[in-house]
């Protein structure tokens, strides 16, 4: 089998025991129920322990909190979480929430009510952590959630980004004392978010992402309160990941006190903001990097496991990443790197048996038909790369530069209708080819999309990735012919 991949050479320990993760992000795209059911039973098989699963506003809250449900499409129900749950539960899953309780809270602050508990009126994403209101709220936001997730043992708190802290006037006026700091500011919330949770729920272990504290001495971590309250999640998702800098992170919380450790890494939505279709050996290389840090950290420092995130959106108000299905490739090789330790031979025919492909770089899928039931979504996966190939020709997505659009078909000469007959009606016959091209294929994505997500999803994708291109060849011919009809007979 040649997949044109370059197997890893390097061989480091198999990631050590601990637990597999998967993300699953929410905030965009959230798959239908019977689609989600069945990326449960592919995790199942790809041998994943657990799902990380950020609701943010598919969360069906309640009470004073259902203004945070989403309108573009239907939250999950009550009833579909709990399913969700019985089904991961049934193939050994644990179900971990995330709740975010500081920084990227945009579902949350976007809503004119809520404008208030804002760090500052301009950034959306910060809880002001001065105020009971907003405390109040992220309690019952957790309430919520902790109560709709019977048995729960694990919960994730968020609190990474939290930008523009300590720029609020209520922060100014804290900070004005000397002995005060923006990173102290961080922890008294965080402490007290967390220790609030262990009150309420003492069997719950609380887990929080590490990047507000990178910078903090280990002095400032042991007198924070946190220590034997939260487990840290350091993530990278880089290919180039720093080795040793992310172990000398991992050690000194460690010697902070803080012994119980996650990892983050990624199989999707770490590429750029708006990637249509991935690599999976961005993905696989990341993997590699963290099995390189687990296998270079003192005996004593052990992980609990990993998160493989897949983000979904960088945060609620930024557009749409990759789509699961194109992403599923990378998923299977990243865990099986992180089984064999390496991206062997051996490792590379796993995933691509556990998918029933040929290849784990999605853009390289042959068309199979009928699809086989290994790989949910498959057929998506194939006319998404279809299309991103189309979006991506020069000829189409920069129409307008091509020497004849140029040379004859000018705004200048469009205006006055200086144009020349026979080379316009050639540029429209050109542009028509190209827009049916796109149409049929973004139609057989819509379809094929339809069946997996939301049509608020649908819309989205196909307005922020084929519209761009597809807007300006509409617009060039309807303007040649506005133009034809003017300057030569029986148009």
């Amino acid at each position: 089998m040649d997949t044109g991949w370059k197997c890893s050479r390097m061989q480091c320990p198999p990631w050590p025991k601990g637990k597999k993760l998967v993300h699953l992000d929410l905030k965009g795209a959230p798959p239908r129920t019977e689609y989600l059911h069945q990326l449960i039973e592919l995790f199942s098989r790809l041998g994943v322990d657990g799902l990380l699963v950020e609701y943010e506003d598919m969360f069906p809250y309640q009470g004073e909190l259902k203004l945070l449900q989403a309108t573009a499409q239907t939250p999950y129900s009550r009833e579909e979480i709990l399913n969700m749950q019985e089904l991961a539960k049934s193939k050994g899953m644990e179900v971990i929430p995330l709740v975010q309780t500081f920084g990227h809270l945009e579902f949350v602050l976007k809503h004119r009510p809520l404008w208030g508990l804002r760090e500052l009126p301009h950034c959306v994403g910060t809880l002001n952590p001065h105020t009971e209101d907003g405390y109040r709220l992220v309690m019952e936001m957790l309430r919520q959630v902790v109560e709709l997730h019977p048995g729960v043992n694990t919960l994730h708190i968020g609190a990474d980004e939290v930008y523009m802290l300590g720029e609020g006037e209520q922060s100014k006026q804290w900070l004005v004392s000397p002995e005060r700091t923006v990173q102290q500011l961080f922890l008294n919330h965080v402490t007290k978010v967390a220790q609030a949770v262990k009150e309420a729920w003492p069997h719950i272990n609380i887990i929080m992402w590490d990047d507000m504290m990178r910078d903090m001495s280990q002095d400032t971590l042991k007198a924070s309160g946190l220590v034997g309250l939260v487990q840290p999640m350091l993530w990278d998702y880089t290919p180039d990941l720093d080795v040793d800098r992310t172990v000398s992170l991992l050690e000194k919380y460690h010697s902070a006190g803080m012994s119980e450790l996650w990892a983050a890494s990624s199989f999707k939505g770490s590429t750029s903001v708006y990637t249509c279709v991935l690599l999976t050996q961005r993905h696989v290389d990341n993997h590699l990097q963290w099995l390189k840090v687990a296998s270079s950290l003192s005996a004593g420092v052990k992980l609990r496991g990993i998160a493989i995130t897949g983000w979904q959106r960088y945060d609620h108000l930024s557009v749409l990443c990759e789509l699961i299905p194109v992403a599923l490739p990378s998923l299977a090789a990243c865990l099986e790197t992180l089984v064999h330790g390496q991206f062997s031979s051996e490792a590379q025919s796993k995933a691509t048996e556990k998918l029933g492909v040929s290849t784990v770089e999605v853009s390289a899928l042959e068309r199979q038909s009928p699809v086989n039931s290994l790989f949910p979504g498959r057929r998506l996966a194939e006319v998404i790369v279809e299309l991103d190939v189309l979006l991506n020709l020069e000829d189409i997505r920069f129409f307008e530069r091509n020497m004849y659009v140029r040379g004859w078909f000018s705004l200048y000469q469009r205006q006055r209708k200086l144009v020349h007959p026979l080379i316009t009606m050639q540029i429209h016959s050109q542009a028509s080819t190209f827009l049916s091209l796109l149409q049929q294929k973004t139609e057989a994505v819509r379809v094929e999309m339809l069946g997996l997500y939301p049509e608020s999803t649908v819309q989205e994708w196909i307005e922020e990735h084929v519209s761009p291109v597809l807007f300006p060849l509409q617009q060039i011919t309807d303007e040649i012919m506005t133009c034809m009809k003017e300057i030569v007979p029986q148009i």
